[in-house]
């Protein structure tokens, strides 16, 4: 059995988690789904929708603000009830702030940043993409799963809601030692990249800082988030958490227009993932075009007025 543990905010569910489901439901076997923290009624309806065995609730109080501490207190209980072979994660933030520490509680492996389920193990990128390694591991173990490696809309889903229960799981708050405060943001408009739909991504064709303009104006016609590859950021043309890459944010949205991105693979690591890449640039020989769905080569300062004049009719 595989126990995916569901990952929310503020009553959100986090797109990964369906992603990871879908990961779960590939690898075969049963699938169950954990949810934790308290008034997670709309949460445990939206992941009832999924072809799982059942959706395992654990409300408590001490979980109504996330903390590693109190994961890890209320996980390990539920993993010695349900005894899953395989737990489950998104590769998220948070995954990685408590996942380590749980793996060390309960003494099983962890293999983290999985992009495919292979054999009974699991394939991970090493040396910032450049290769990827085959994991065998033996025995009950914790598995988290990069962002894009699997499709949410893959997840399959059942005829009627997952049958849904309350998992009984007593946490002691005087071994929960951290005190939860707001999440960590880098600026006042920090963004979350990992769940934008659409995403326009500047690169170092854009020549100048005063040229990101016209690329934040075609992100604006298309309802997207602007982002950039490193360099951009480096410069201080737009601020670090719009960085798309192995340093950055790794994405997984349904469109991806990358100008004047050349295609490093520092900067593909963090967006092969994204269902359709449309790619604009002068040079036909750039790396970017080998992934991309469709390829423009030419002046992105002549293709992309056009593109914003069309979208604004």
């Amino acid at each position: 059995m595989i126990l995916v543990v569901a990952e929310h905010r503020d009553g959100k569910l986090n797109r990964a988690t369906l992603e990871t489901i879908a990961a779960a439901q590939q690898a075969g076997g049963p699938v169950k789904i954990a949810v934790l923290g308290t008034g997670v009624d709309d949460v445990v309806r939206e992941v009832a929708a999924a072809a799982a065995a059942e959706v395992i609730v654990v409300d408590d109080p001490a979980l109504a603000h996330y903390t590693a501490d109190g994961f890890v207190l209320a996980l390990a209980q539920l993993i010695e009830a349900e005894k899953p072979e395989r737990v489950f994660l998104p590769h998220t933030y948070q995954a990685r702030d408590f996942a380590p520490a749980l793996a060390a509680r309960i003494g099983r492996p962890l293999v983290t940043d999985c992009v495919a389920v292979k054999d009974g193990g699991y394939v991970r990128p090493m040396f910032q993409g450049k290769l990827q390694a085959d994991i065998a591991v033996e025995g009950p173990h914790i598995a988290t799963f990069q962002i894009g490696a699997y499709r949410a809309d893959a997840m399959g889903t059942g005829g009627s809601p997952a049958a849904t229960r309350k998992a009984s799981v007593s946490i002691d708050t005087s071994k929960i030692r951290q005190k939860p405060e707001a999440p960590f943001k880098e600026a006042k408009q920090a963004v979350d990249l990992s769940q934008a739909e659409r995403i326009v991504a500047v690169g170092r064709g854009i020549k100048g800082q005063e040229h990101v303009q016209i690329a934040q104006d075609l992100a604006k016609a298309m309802g997207a988030e602007i982002a950039a590859s490193r360099p951009i950021c480096d410069a201080g043309w737009l601020p670090m958490d719009r960085q798309i890459g192995s340093s950055g944010q790794t994405v997984a949205p349904k469109l991806y227009v990358a100008l004047g991105i050349s295609g490093a693979i520092q900067h593909l690591v963090g967006m092969k993932g994204a269902r359709t890449i449309v790619a604009i640039n002068k040079d036909p020989e750039a790396p970017i075009f080998e992934i991309a769905d469709y390829g423009i080569v030419g002046d992105l300062f002549e293709i992309v007025p056009a593109m914003i004049a069309e979208l604004n009719k």
